[in-house]
């Protein structure tokens, strides 16, 4: 209870869950389980355009949002991904979030996540030295 009053970073507080419940429509979720919703009407928007949320499924992180949902919420795509998937094309990856200052970031050798070893490379850099 204290958790969702004061950390917005674990999903969403509760101020956004009684504005998201009392004012959105569920529209869908993802692969991650993050739940997207839609505002009833253009109440409170500044451009005519009805609010969009998602609400994160554990710790807030933008990358987590995959591009067609990234495309809804940004009014990019008129129709959610739920109605309408984005088109794939055979080149394309699958979407990851960024990993960055997790324990599944990447760390290449010779980092100090990895023990700051690596072997010497003939174009090592050698500190310059006053004569």
């Amino acid at each position: 209870m204290l958790k969702d009053l004061f950390t917005w970073w674990n999903g969403a507080t509760i101020g956004i869950r009684f504005t998201v419940g009392r004012r959105g429509v569920f529209i869908g979720q993802d692969e991650n389980g993050n739940k997207y919703y839609e505002a009833k009407d253009t109440k409170d928007s500044y451009d005519g355009r009805k609010r969009r949320w998602v609400i994160f499924d554990g710790y807030a992180e933008a990358s987590k949002v995959s591009p067609d949902w990234h495309g809804w919420l940004h009014h990019t795509f008129d129709e959610p991904p739920t109605l309408e998937p984005l088109k794939r094309q055979a080149w394309e990856r699958d979407h990851i979030p960024n990993l960055t200052g997790t324990v599944h970031a990447w760390r290449p050798k010779g980092s100090i996540a990895r023990g700051g070893e690596r072997q010497k490379a003939t174009g090592d850099y050698e500190a310059w030295r006053p004569e």
